[in-house]
């Protein structure tokens, strides 16, 4: 892209993001805003619950973004998301997804991608691995990000695409994970939960975007 191109589609590098230029097809009702930020410690779930602190999946917004900023387990475990329909319970919602990964061994070994039959779900209600066999090293952490699409549309399923990057401490190696896959309900999804298979959420931030 030109310079000159990247200059006329500057963004307000805060909280809330905003298209300043005047790009064709690109309006100033374009936008990115912040909903909540939660900082993990120790915890077992990390949860964005209807009507909680400020936090609504509804019609404001057509996409919903979460962000992950160095995540850190208590072990080496994976990091899986679930949802909730609109006045359901339990996180147990039928998913089917595709999972598949790159990866690099830090002798420079194993480069490799390929899709991961263990990792997916096909009309399951699991909760969904978005890391698999993520290490808890002192200097180990996940960053990436979730985005769920119109979850208060009650016409068609609710779509959303995962990518994740990470340590994985036991080779060790860098694994980069893509997930997508849709919730099979057309029930609006109104809350999403995520949390290690064992352990705890150590450390990181997980911050709800939503997008105009």
């Amino acid at each position: 892209m030109a310079l000159s191109k990247l200059a006329a589609n500057s963004f307000d590098l805060t909280d809330n993001y905003a298209f300043t230029g005047t790009t064709t097809g690109v309006t100033s009702t374009q936008k990115i805003f912040l909903i909540k930020n939660i900082d993990a410690s120790s915890d077992g779930t990390v949860d964005f619950l209807d009507g909680t602190s400020s936090v609504v999946l509804d019609n404001t917004y057509k996409t919903y973004y979460f962000k992950f900023i160095n995540i850190h387990g208590s072990a080496t475990a994976e990091l899986r998301f679930q949802g909730n329909a609109a006045g359901g319970s339990g996180f147990n919602e039928t998913m089917t997804t595709t999972y598949f990964v790159s990866r690099h061994d830090e002798n420079g070994s194993n480069g490799q991608i390929g899709y991961d039959t263990g990792n997916d779900q096909a009309n399951g209600t699991d909760f969904q691995r978005l890391a698999d066999n993520f290490g808890n090293d002192n200097d180990a952490s996940l960053c990436g990000d979730l985005f769920l699409f119109n979850p208060s549309d009650t016409t068609f399923v609710t779509h959303f695409l995962a990518t994740t990057q990470y340590y994985q401490s036991a080779v060790p190696r860098t694994n980069n994970t893509f997930v997508a896959g849709y919730f099979n309900t057309t029930s609006a999804i109104d809350e999403i939960q995520f949390k290690m298979s064992s352990g705890n959420i150590d450390s990181g931030r997980i911050a709800l975007y939503g997008i105009k």
